[in-house]
């Protein structure tokens, strides 16, 4: 490993290796990790690689079954949604799985101005979106890092109506220390960023060149983030460049790191896997496909992991599986996604797209479908508005008490939309799903949120507590 390779972040490859090397566990083994997770205070390295070997289905049912239970104690029925904003496709790396890679003569360039940036996050806010991901690709136009400074400004200034977008999170490349710093007076949300995959060799033979190449680089941005004092980071690799085992235990290896050097991990954690984009035989064959029993796996096994960490699912995904998930452990969800810039202004879905969709449903027909399953969908943005992140917001979650500030917020923005945006069909089971919630909260909770869906009936919004 040569000076500028080595990093702070440590990824222990052997160990992983000799984890995924254990024999099979018996279940008694397997029924006490189990029990563990019960107790919400996460999973070390050797049970997370006893519960990835678990394939009798009995077992395996058993582990989606706790799964659901840890989900259901920390998160209850709320999905947190929101929509990606892409405002350029420029690049200067060549990843070989991605649209955007600079080769690639398939895709048109294109930046958008602050005008069209307005526009796209105008039709947004219209369809009652609260919160997006603002994504460029890893390249600039002439004005540099300038740009997406005023992107964000120019998102938090649009408006209309009763709407406007309340948190920008950011999904960009890795910066310097300095950068991050304005990044964070910008007022940004969560910094997202995936490292793809963790496993050296499949990184340096998937980025053959552009500054991504520097697998330390883009390691330590979370290093960076924090330091420059933005806490709440959301990490994420691409399921399908390596072996998805070996993924989650580095993953979870990178997590103790941050814990361990800033006394906080991620904020969230994202599980996209590879799908087809135009100009890529590496999208379109993954290396290491992930079946969708695998892809349940993995989603269930973080929940257990990691509990506290929201997990978020992107429309790379079906609706099947985004079902099925959303029970084992997805907190957050994407709607209505277009990954093209330009592409809510335009009418454009996968044309210069990153990836394609797997979900082409509309905003209001998956808050439809979540209402019917019993999810509340909420476009909650009060820990970030009352600085409630990082170690203050775990210092809330982790005794249980953000149940009092989470379920009743969730509740007001739900009602928020159904209000403002939502068609008469949507509207009569939104109603009936906060009636039926409201049943089920212990009478502080319900004392609260009546007062809170109170003031919004009556013309109040962005109501939190």
């Amino acid at each position: 490993m040569n000076k500028q390779e080595e990093c702070l972040v440590h990824i222990d490859e052997p160990q992983i290796m000799r984890l995924l090397e254990k024999r099979r566990p018996d279940p008694e083994q397997i029924r006490e990790i189990l029990a563990k997770a019960l107790e919400l205070k996460g999973l070390d390295s050797s049970e997370v690689a006893t519960l990835i070997a678990v394939d009798d289905p009995d077992l395996l049912s058993e582990l989606f079954s706790t799964a659901r239970r840890v989900k259901q104690a920390i998160y209850g029925p709320r999905i947190v949604l929101f929509a990606p904003l892409y405002i350029s496709n420029l690049c200067t790396n060549e990843c070989l799985y991605c649209g955007f890679r600079a080769g690639n003569r398939e895709v048109t360039r294109r930046v958008l101005s602050q005008e069209e940036i307005a526009a796209e996050v105008k039709i947004l806010v219209e369809q009652g979106h609260k919160r997006i991901l603002l994504v460029a690709g890893e390249s600039y136009p002439d004005e540099g890092f300038d740009y997406i400074i005023k992107a964000i400004g120019t998102v938090y200034k649009t408006r209309s109506g009763h709407g406007e977008i309340r948190r920008v999170n950011v999904n960009i490349a890795p910066l310097s220390l300095e950068e991050f710093r304005q990044l964070k007076d910008a007022g940004i949300g969560t910094y997202q960023l995936f490292q793809e995959t963790y496993h050296r060799g499949t990184y340096a033979h998937m980025h053959p060149a552009g500054r991504k190449r520097n697998y330390a680089w883009r390691i330590e941005a979370f290093d960076r983030a924090m330091q420059a004092g933005i806490d709440d980071v959301g990490i994420g690799v691409l399921f399908g460049l390596y072996d998805w085992r070996f993924e989650v235990l580095a993953t979870l290896g990178h997590i103790n790191h941050l814990e361990s050097t800033f006394g906080v991990g991620p904020h969230t954690i994202s599980v996209p896997r590879l799908e087809p984009t135009t100009g890529s035989d590496i999208a379109c064959s993954p290396p290491h496909p992930v079946s969708d029993s695998d892809f349940c796996k993995i989603v269930a096994i973080f929940r257990m992991a990691v509990p506290y960490t929201g997990i978020i699912m992107s429309t790379r995904e079906n609706e099947d599986v985004r079902r099925a998930t959303l029970a084992l452990g997805v907190s957050q969800i994407s709607a209505g996604s277009r990954t093209n810039p330009g592409g809510y202004a335009d009418g454009i879905m996968d044309e210069n797209a990153q990836f394609q969709l797997g979900d082409h449903r509309n905003l209001d027909e998956v808050i439809g479908d979540l209402a019917t399953l019993g999810y509340i969908p909420s476009f909650c943005t009060a820990c970030y508005r009352l600085g409630r992140t990082g170690e203050d917001f775990m210092a809330v979650a982790k005794p249980g008490d953000i149940k009092y500030r989470c379920d009743p917020n969730a509740l007001s923005t739900f009602l928020e939309y159904l209000i403002d945006y939502a068609p008469a069909e949507t509207q009569t089971a939104g109603e009936r799903l906060i009636s039926s919630q409201l049943e089920r909260m212990s009478a502080r909770e319900r004392a609260t949120a009546s007062k809170m869906l109170d003031r919004v009936r009556a013309g109040n919004r962005d109501v939190y507590v």
